[in-house]
């Protein structure tokens, strides 16, 4: 199996672990068995992100995370923040969550209805337990 290239861009002033970013997405890929060439994981600010789902999704208010069938998943690194702060877990945590959710959409999960949002929860439960 060919390896697949993941390419991390942080267009926010935080930091964040690309170790540990590439390590979870190697893992998920590995256990999904997924072919994907190339990967574009892009780390935007709460004003980008809002923008991006207003565009993309017809939605005017900012997301976590978004996917795109070319292989690109954009994170909002402001909720990400909060929302690991809201759940009381870290923001390591939440970033791996969100990326292994990004990449289920890639490999064609989709979260748009109650059946295929379980689906996608279950198996993104999993793949975190198996990844950290």
């Amino acid at each position: 199996m060919k390896k697949t290239n993941l390419e991390i861009n942080n267009l926010t002033k935080d930091r964040i672990d690309k170790k540990l970013l590439e390590k979870i997405a190697k893992k998920t890929l590995k256990s999904l068995k997924t072919k994907l060439a190339e990967i574009s994981l892009v780390f935007v600010s709460d004003i980008r992100m809002k923008s991006l789902n207003r565009k993309y999704r017809g939605r005017n208010r900012v997301t976590d995370v978004l996917a795109f069938d070319y292989g690109e998943i954009i994170v909002c690194l402001p909720q990400a923040k909060r929302q690991a702060k809201k759940i009381g877990h870290s923001l390591k945590k939440e970033l791996a969550i969100l990326l292994i959710h990004g990449i289920l959409h890639l490999a064609g999960y989709s979260d748009e209805t109650k059946k295929g949002y379980n689906k996608m929860i279950n198996k993104q439960k999993e793949l975190w337990q198996k990844t950290m």
